[in-house]
């Protein structure tokens, strides 16, 4: 039997691949968005987990919108205005394939920051969207460039991760939000707020989410993989309660519904009155581990290669001279150091600058003072 044209077109996941060649233990990777699973807040679960036989209910079919508690907490909790609502996914990746099969159809315009997150480009490949990408600046899209593609291309809606973006980090000004907000009033063009790291900000201070600026023309998509635990697979969207309607429509099809104990378990979590110096502890830990690689990276580098600071997140950027990324990266794994090229991070056709994301999450400091050995010393021989 042939496989659909659109699932033909898109690639498999490069990251998926490289994590398989980087289980080898003598490799340290810097390449999965993993947190660190000692972080994971098993013990404040415990009490929950411990009395869900208690709660025959959870364990019974669910309502396809979620756990009904859970909503109201994240109703609560997001302050949501009276014309929105929240709806739980399989993870926040569910979340976005929802969004595009209930509102892409073949060849819509979808707007992305480039680079983006692989994962969103995908989730777009698959209902054959027409992916158009404006540049990204250290402040966030190029508002110009942004402008005129909603002028000239009448996209249906904009992707865009705010907050730490997946894969260079940045991390939007005041200024850069409230015009992309005033832009997608203006131009009707949905925005998709993709909001998975915006918790694990150690650094600055936090910014309104752009979705305050055109709350009427946005949809949001939260995580609690980086949070709580991946395994979970909890995630919540909100927005407009018109524009959830069509979600839930297309997931009755897909699951019925997420896993409705796994649903109560995370309610727990949220409620636990530790679970605000559980989300400190994280951020502690994962500044000191980008100190580490930042100031690591800083002091030793080869000419022509940079990298940014960054307030928060799971990533860095890490800029090269002219090179095939994706060859270097392939290159570096013989070092015994997993990295991600930025080619991968762009759709195709797409111009693809060289550059490489690397993770700071999942490893300790003495392991990324390695990786940053390896890196160097790859880096020096293949670049010289």
């Amino acid at each position: 039997m042939h496989i659909a044209k659109s699932l033909a077109n898109t690639p498999s996941s490069y990251i998926r691949e490289i994590l398989a060649a980087a289980s080898d233990k003598s490799v340290i990777s810097l390449a999965g968005g993993l947190p660190d699973e000692q972080t994971f807040p098993i013990e404040l679960m415990r009490p929950t987990l411990e009395s869900l036989h208690l709660q025959p209910d959870v364990f019974q079919y669910g309502a396809t919108a979620g756990y009904g508690p859970l909503l109201d907490y994240l109703t609560d909790h997001y302050d949501l205005p009276s014309s929105h609502s929240a709806m739980v996914t399989t993870g926040s990746q569910q979340g976005l394939d929802l969004i595009a099969r209930a509102y892409i159809d073949p060849q819509d315009t979808v707007v992305m920051e480039a680079p983006s997150y692989l994962g969103a480009m995908q989730v777009f490949g698959l209902v054959e969207a027409n992916i158009v990408t404006v540049s990204q600046t250290e402040q966030g899209p190029d508002l110009a460039q942004l402008e005129q593609v909603f002028q000239t291309q009448q996209p249906k809606m904009f992707y865009a991760v705010p907050d730490f973006h997946n894969p260079t980090g940045v991390c939007w000004s005041l200024d850069t939000r409230e015009r992309v907000g005033q832009l997608c009033e203006q131009y009707q063009v949905t925005l998709i707020e993709d909001a998975p790291y915006r918790e694990l900000r150690f650094a600055g201070t936090a910014l309104p989410m752009v979705s305050t600026f055109c709350p009427q023309h946005s949809i949001v998509l939260r995580s609690f993989s980086k949070i709580a635990s991946p395994g979970l697979r909890v995630g919540v969207v909100t927005g407009n309660t018109t524009f959830l309607a069509p979600l839930i429509k297309i997931k009755q099809g897909a699951d019925l519904h997420s896993s409705v104990p796994m649903q109560a378990v995370l309610l727990g979590l949220l409620q636990n009155p530790a679970f605000s110096q559980h989300i400190e502890t994280i951020r502690t830990l994962y500044q000191a581990r980008y100190q580490s690689l930042y100031r690591s990276l800083k002091a030793s580098l080869p000419a022509g290669c940079d990298v940014r600071p960054v307030e928060g997140g799971m990533f860095v950027w890490l800029t090269l001279p002219e090179c095939d990324s994706f060859k270097l990266a392939t290159q570096l794994l013989e070092n015994k150091v997993a990295v991600v090229p930025s080619s991968v991070f762009y759709p195709a056709g797409a111009k693809a600058f060289p550059a490489l994301r690397l993770n700071f999450t999942n490893a300790t400091e003495q392991e990324l003072t390695i990786a940053v050995e390896r890196l160097v010393a790859g880096l020096t021989d293949i670049l010289s």
